[in-house]
């Protein structure tokens, strides 16, 4: 029997954005919305937190108030971004085609990057 290493830190108090997240949508005043495999946490983040966030090119605009986390991404087909949750059903959210498009192509130079 195989012992697996439960991660046993509480999410609430001690969400890394970058690891633990799938996709994250803005508000209103500062609220972002992040919604990880099995949550949905709304936490207040600075213009200069959420600017470090974007630019470190873990995350992708899929539309005007949605970015997704790259490395989280199992498949992007017919508009939909789907994430791996390890669970019978999957998360997704809707794209574009013009930001379908995009994402692909942030996913292949991640791709090529870790070769």
């Amino acid at each position: 029997m195989m012992n697996l290493a439960q991660d046993n830190r509480n999410i609430y108090e001690a969400m890394e954005i970058e690891k633990d997240i799938l996709y994250f949508k803005l508000g209103k005043l500062g609220l972002v919305s992040c919604h990880g495999r099995n949550y949905n946490i709304r936490k207040k983040l600075s213009k200069e937190q959420l600017d470090h966030y974007l630019a470190g090119g873990q995350f992708a605009k899929v539309s005007s108030n949605c970015f997704v986390n790259l490395s989280k991404i199992v498949s992007l087909k017919d508009g939909m971004v789907r994430f791996d949750c390890g669970q019978p059903e999957s998360k997704y959210v809707q794209v574009s085609k013009w930001h379908q498009s995009h994402v692909k192509n942030l996913l292949s130079k991640r791709n090529h990057t870790a070769m």
